[in-house]
């Protein structure tokens, strides 16, 4: 699932080395209580869309015959130590080692043997030929705090929650954080008492116990713990009170598996699931699988007659910026400065939409006024903001280009949808000429 930012209050980690940007803080985050979450099932596959305001902004999906391991903790066994790439190699993938002692980073070497059994979580999906990505550094995810086991320097807040929620927190949970683990208080903790956050520690507290204690018997490699299904995790990482006035699902054992986890969680939600009744399945009744299509496209067009095109590569992702048939009316000074504008705004909902990660980088159309171009930037960080997934958004280069850095956890829409051309191979080519 999508990662939270989080504002530390207590001491966290060190910085590995002078050259670690220190992250900035994000704009301030313009919360909608208009969301809406629909939920159906496509033969064994479950689809998830998020509107706001009856546009999609957010899809999720199972892939057929795949399930994520994100999340997943495993008791591994390491098959080699790689001093020269920092990493590892355990039997369920390549963990890439970062971890600090004293102050210090040991060499991987002095701390991994191969044949040692190791306590791992997956933090990305395996993609493009690359095994699952693993981390040393434990987290359980809850429905309103992430439990970080041993490790009780972590102590963090969402950030896009408002500042007097945030005090109000910081002084429930200094009184309810166990002393042996960290924390991290979640979005959907907006509006939470002490009860809820107590309960929801002691979920936690109880699942890593059980971890600790199935790692030391039995031998590696083995599944220790599991993420829920796709449905209940999505639920649990972003249905809440103050943004979603309702989900609907057009199935039964999707409703039954929904309710059912609000129950045990937060009851006071249950008011805002109701079934679908129409003769349209529900994604064609909120013009959901329309929009859908719209953004398998290359070209995506904008309100002035404007357009971008997003084409991925196997190092990044690269968007075009074009005028199209927006003409303009004073200068084209300003005719390039709107386009620009709607186009910040229109790459930030496709960024989530498709859930595009790694580098992107975006070639708008060349403005001559700095005011403009810090405009057009703060626009893009102002529409990032929103995004629950880790990003960072750099300045417009001399070239008129603008570094984009979103975090990759999984497959994207376009992947879920699609297989390679046998023929091609995904190069969008045919070979005509022999050589």
């Amino acid at each position: 699932m999508q990662e939270e930012e989080a504002t530390p209050v207590g001491r966290g980690r060190r910085a590995r080395g002078p050259t670690r940007r220190r992250r900035e803080r994000l704009p301030e985050v313009v919360r909608t209580a208009d969301k809406t979450m629909l939920i159906t099932e496509i033969g064994e596959r479950d689809q998830i869309a998020v509107l706001e305001d009856r546009t999609l902004v957010e899809h999720y999906i199972t892939r057929s015959g795949a399930h994520s391991m994100v999340g997943n903790i495993y008791l591994g066994k390491v098959q080699n130590v790689l001093p020269g790439m920092e990493a590892a190699f355990v039997d369920v993938g390549e963990v890439s080692y970062d971890e600090e002692v004293d102050g210090e980073t040991p060499r991987i070497e002095h701390v991994l043997k191969a044949g040692q059994n190791v306590l791992v979580q997956v933090t990305k999906d395996p993609m493009g030929g690359k095994g699952a990505r693993l981390t040393q550094e434990i987290s359980l995810p809850g429905r309103y705090v992430v439990l970080v086991p041993k490790n009780p320097e972590v102590f963090g807040i969402s950030r896009r929650l408002p500042d007097n929620e945030r005090r109000r927190l910081k002084d429930i949970l200094k009184k309810v954080k166990p002393a042996e683990h960290g924390l991290i208080v979640r979005t959907a903790a907006d509006g939470a008492d002490a009860e809820d956050l107590q309960a929801d520690l002691e979920r936690l507290a109880v699942e890593w116990a059980a971890i600790e204690k199935s790692a030391k018997r039995g031998k590696a490699p083995r599944v220790l713990y599991e993420e829920p299904e796709l449905t209940v995790r999505v639920v649990r990482d972003l249905f809440t009170e103050g943004e979603f006035k309702e989900m609907v699902t057009d199935s039964p054992a999707i409703f039954e598996r929904v309710t059912s986890y609000l129950q045990s969680v937060a009851p006071d939600l249950l008011s805002k699931v109701r079934m679908h009744d129409g003769k349209l399945p529900v994604l064609e009744t909120y013009h959901a699988t329309e929009q859908i299509h719209k953004a398998l496209e290359r070209k995506v067009w904008l309100p002035s007659g404007g357009y971008v095109v997003i084409d991925r590569t196997e190092a990044m992702t690269v968007i075009d910026v074009n005028t199209g048939k927006h003409v303009g009316k004073a200068n084209l000074e300003e005719t390039v400065t709107k386009t620009n504008v709607e186009a910040a705004e229109e790459i930030a909902r496709q960024l989530r939409l498709r859930d595009i990660g790694g580098i992107i980088i975006i070639d708008f159309i060349d403005m001559l006024l700095e005011r403009n171009k810090d405009k057009v930037v703060q626009t893009l960080k102002n529409a990032m903001a929103v995004d629950k997934t880790r990003s960072q958004v750099f300045d417009i280069s001399p070239l008129g280009l603008l570094e984009v850095t979103r975090k990759r956890v999984s497959a994207g829409l376009l992947e879920s949808f699609s297989e390679t051309c046998p023929t091609c191979e995904g190069r969008g080519i045919i070979l005509t000429h022999k050589l």
